[in-house]
């Protein structure tokens, strides 16, 4: 079942899971705040987003649905979207699934993996995924293990010591090859590894895998690391050249070329929510910072996808403090173009965003290029419609804080 209200919007939301397979970006999971309560969003829910018509849909899932979570780690392979780890009301998850995305009937459905080889991860959540060889590579997050599963991976936060379970931050690294479904952890040869971490994030360029920032204890970091995926050698922090980003968690890092990453948002280390966004050239080994970025569009635990044409896509999340203001959770989606669009998207837009003034040519084009025109008008349509609304309720939002501090 779809949900097919004109102009919807899959609803506000942090620590969600969105992955981009083909022409869609779909969005799963998280939570909202509700008068102070941490709701857990629908499980049953998945949300697609048509990146070229710029419509959203609601499909309501089947099979064995994954518990409503928080902080569960997403990622897209070969067309399935494995979700592992999260958070809940009754703790943490160590529970992998996995859902096929590119099904012909428009039907969800949820499997659970139980018949699997090795031993999963510790429970866990605010952890990281590398997809490389057909293999979902977990790095680090926070956690419980009990007494006798300590280990140097891992930084104790508190303990029970009636039950002998402790919290705390990981380091260590699991692999699950999707091929033969077994997990097992890989040896590592050397080098220096991360401190133990969450809320972190990652990204893979070639045979490696970065990590920057994230929390352990009281402290937010903003050091880089890579992990080589084909030698399992450590590279220790990257001393990096020039100007580095502040210290960070709930931020996102994404591939936008085989030598490049960008980041954005996250919480610094004073707990300000951030809006700036970063470029880092592997060749180079230097950051830039982008100076073209809206500043008053912060995000935090968002999600953030690569589009078809190099444009990253950042949906949800929230925009204040979610340690002592937890009411600032988003959905609107902000896109960031990192290089210049094809000569046909560039038409394309142009006509969608001036379709009133070219309506009657409109109907004289080639039908293939019809389609396409008729989907961009419908993507400026949505968007001028969901921008009015936003300003709409940020003037709302004002005036009852003026009569509010009135």
């Amino acid at each position: 079942m779809a949900d097919s209200q004109p102009f919807c919007v899959a609803e506000e939301r942090s620590g969600h899971c969105a992955v981009v397979d083909g022409n869609f970006l779909y969005v799963w999971g998280g939570y909202v705040s509700i008068e102070d309560n941490e709701v857990y969003l629908p499980n049953d829910e998945i949300w697609t987003y048509d990146i070229d018509s710029g419509l959203w849909t609601m499909h309501l899932m089947e099979g064995e649905l994954p518990t409503s979570m928080s902080g569960s780690c997403g990622v897209c392979i070969n067309g399935k979207l494995y979700v592992f780890g999260g958070y809940d009301d009754k703790g943490y998850s160590n529970r992998l699934y996995f859902v096929n995305l590119r099904t012909r009937d428009g039907t969800y459905v949820w499997e659970k993996i139980t018949n699997f080889e090795g031993q999963s991860p510790t429970p866990r959540d605010k952890l990281s995924c590398w997809v490389y060889k057909d293999r979902l590579i977990y790095f680090g997050g926070y956690g419980c293990r009990r007494h006798s599963e300590l280990q140097d991976c891992f930084d104790v936060h508190d303990a029970s010591w009636e039950e002998q379970i402790f919290w705390g931050w990981h380091n260590d690294v699991h692999i699950f090859d999707t091929k033969t479904r077994s997990w097992f952890q890989p040896e590592i040869k050397g080098g220096v590894p991360p401190q133990p971490r969450a809320a972190h994030t990652c990204a893979v360029l070639g045979n490696k895998g970065y990590i920057f920032g994230g929390r352990v204890l009281q402290t937010r970091m903003n050091d880089l690391h890579c992990l080589n995926l084909d030698t399992w050698t450590w590279s220790g922090r990257i001393p990096v050249t020039g100007e580095t980003p502040k210290h960070r968690s709930w931020h996102t890092l994404t591939p936008i070329a085989d030598d490049k990453l960008f980041l954005f948002g996250g919480l610094s280390a004073d707990n300000i929510p951030l809006s700036d966004g970063w470029i880092y050239n592997v060749i180079t080994n230097c950051w830039k910072q982008l100076t073209h970025l809206p500043k008053t569009r912060p995000r935090l635990w968002h999600t953030a996808c690569l589009g078809k044409e190099n444009e990253i896509m950042v949906f949800g999340g929230s925009k204040d403090d979610l340690l002592s203001l937890d009411t600032g959770h988003c959905n609107d989606l902000l896109i960031f173009q990192t290089q210049p669009y094809s000569l046909l998207r560039s038409c394309l837009d142009c006509i969608g965003k001036n379709a009133i003034v070219l309506e009657s040519q409109i109907s004289l084009l080639p039908p293939k290029l019809l389609q396409q025109v008729l989907k961009k008008i419908t993507f400026w349509t949505a968007a001028n419609h969901r921008e009015e609304q936003r300003i709409q309720k940020e003037e709302t939002e004002n005036k009852y804080q003026w009569i509010s501090s009135n």
